[in-house]
């Protein structure tokens, strides 16, 4: 999920009553509700960096290490504060325990909000490279958003007036996770229809759909393509829709992979490749389903020059 997401779930568990166990309580379940992406930084490799997201610093090891890095930070943070005469007088004082207990909580919400879309996430990484995906939410909610960042905000004002500050904040939880939960639903439901149906797929994604959570663009292969037809709440299934206008291209195969840094790292993290001629180049285009056409010449685009498109045989 995005980082506004994670940083709201943080804030409101502060906000539902944990931030008073220490001093920089609010600090260690933000920021540690973010942690697991400071891999972002590899991001400046392009789409080199789809081998090396979501992994390491998402998995059992990073749940462990990470946090006791920020509660380490923090509280040499606090003696520092101390040392200069700076440290704010009506600071709470800081238990290293506690810090380290609530960024380890704040830190296991990531890879579990992570789950959620259908970008993969490897959780038991590094022991194992296999990608996971719960097909629940889009990438960024705007809805979970409202509710996260409403009760957070309702929370904030009734502290302010000595009110009743933590029930709702413990209500956006609620409503934050019975969001969730219907959405799990949904999808589950979506992909249940489209394996009931001709051609009757054994691999379906149900896709979230920006601002729709009763929507899921539903994918699913046949031979070397995709299809995909889009599936409503409302009316179901609709008319199932070839993903390329063009016959498309078989996959390069491994001498071509083992050569191109870039397709490697791609093909390693895609869920539904897929490739077909590239006009511009004269060669071969390699994209994944899930976000064809939305970032051309973008992170989740490999083109091949050299490499010409060797039509695959489909139905």
């Amino acid at each position: 999920m995005d980082n506004l997401t994670h940083s709201l779930v943080g804030a409101l568990f502060g906000q539902a009553g944990l931030k008073k166990k220490t001093g920089l309580a609010m600090p260690a379940l933000i920021f540690g509700a973010n942690l697991p992406d400071i891999d972002g930084t590899c991001m400046v490799l392009g789409t080199r960096s789809l081998a090396l997201r979501r992994g390491l610093t998402h998995g059992p090891i990073a749940w462990v290490i990470l946090p006791l890095v920020l509660a380490g930070m923090l509280w040499a943070f606090d003696r520092w504060q101390a040392k200069r005469g700076t440290r704010p007088e009506g600071r709470a004082g800081v238990h290293f325990g506690w810090l380290y207990a609530l960024a380890l909580i704040a830190c296991l919400t990531h890879p579990a909000l992570d789950w959620l879309n259908s970008y993969g996430i490897r959780l038991l990484a590094p022991f194992s490279q296999r990608w996971f995906y719960g097909d629940t939410l889009f990438i960024a909610d705007v809805w979970l958003w409202a509710i996260l960042g409403l009760a957070t905000w309702y929370s904030l004002r009734r502290e302010k007036r000595d009110g009743s500050w933590r029930l709702p904040a413990r209500v956006g939880l609620a409503a934050a996770l019975a969001y969730i939960a219907a959405n799990l639903g949904i999808s589950r439901l979506a992909a249940e229809e489209e394996r009931r149906d001709e051609p009757y797929p054994q691999v379906v994604i149900a896709n979230p759909v920006l601002l729709a959570p009763w929507r899921r663009e539903i994918l699913f292969p046949q031979g070397e393509s995709w299809w995909t037809r889009s599936w409503s709440l409302t009316d179901g299934l609709g008319k199932p829709r070839h993903l390329w206008l063009s016959r498309p291209c078989a996959l390069p195969g491994e001498a071509v992979r083992r050569g191109n840094a870039d397709l490697a790292a791609f093909l390693f993290w895609s869920r539904a490749p897929l490739a077909d001629a590239d006009p511009r180049s004269g060669g071969t285009v390699v994209e994944d389903a899930r976000f064809a056409g939305r970032t051309p010449g973008g992170m989740f685009t490999v083109v091949l020059p050299d490499v010409p498109c060797e039509h695959a045989n489909h139905e």
